[in-house]
């Protein structure tokens, strides 16, 4: 009996989402930005910092891994008009809401959908494009501008 190579993902239709700027995404509430060492290069020079001095900074050790640190159940990064560094922002939150963990069920999506006004709404994204953003080979558009 034959299998099927792959597995139809419920998003095979595609998927809607645009960035409202709502924050929601950078209210963790327990949880950890993990950004690449590429990552941790671009936020430093936006800030114009050397990468030794944003690390003592803005990143602490987590289970063995570096990441941002937390201002209470927010990314350090999240300010009152939003990210502080969105132009530098890291692949994670570059790549959000389509993260695997969020693709890996329907009712995993349907938690998102939950947390961020942004999905659901707006440009559909395909199946393709969400796989490649999931795997990280390009990201979704920029939320609005922040006020200034």
């Amino acid at each position: 009996m034959a299998k099927n190579s792959e597995k139809q993902r419920f998003y095979a239709d595609g998927l809607q989402f645009e960035c409202t700027g709502c924050g929601a995404c950078c209210k963790l509430g327990g949880g950890f930005v993990y950004p690449s060492l590429e990552d941790v290069g671009f936020a430093a020079r936006h800030l114009d910092m050397t990468v030794n001095a944003f690390q003592d900074m803005y990143m602490e050790l987590h289970k063995g891994e570096y990441v941002f640190k937390n201002n209470g159940d927010n990314c350090i990064f999240y300010g009152e008009k939003g990210c502080t560094i969105y132009e530098a922002r890291p692949t994670q939150c570059r790549t959000y809401p389509f993260w695997k963990a969020n693709l890996k069920s329907q009712y995993r999506w349907k938690m998102i959908i939950e947390e961020c006004e942004g999905v659901g709404q707006g440009r559909l994204f395909s199946h393709s494009e969400i796989e490649a953003i999931k795997n990280q080979q390009s990201q979704t558009p920029a939320g609005p501008d922040p006020e200034i």
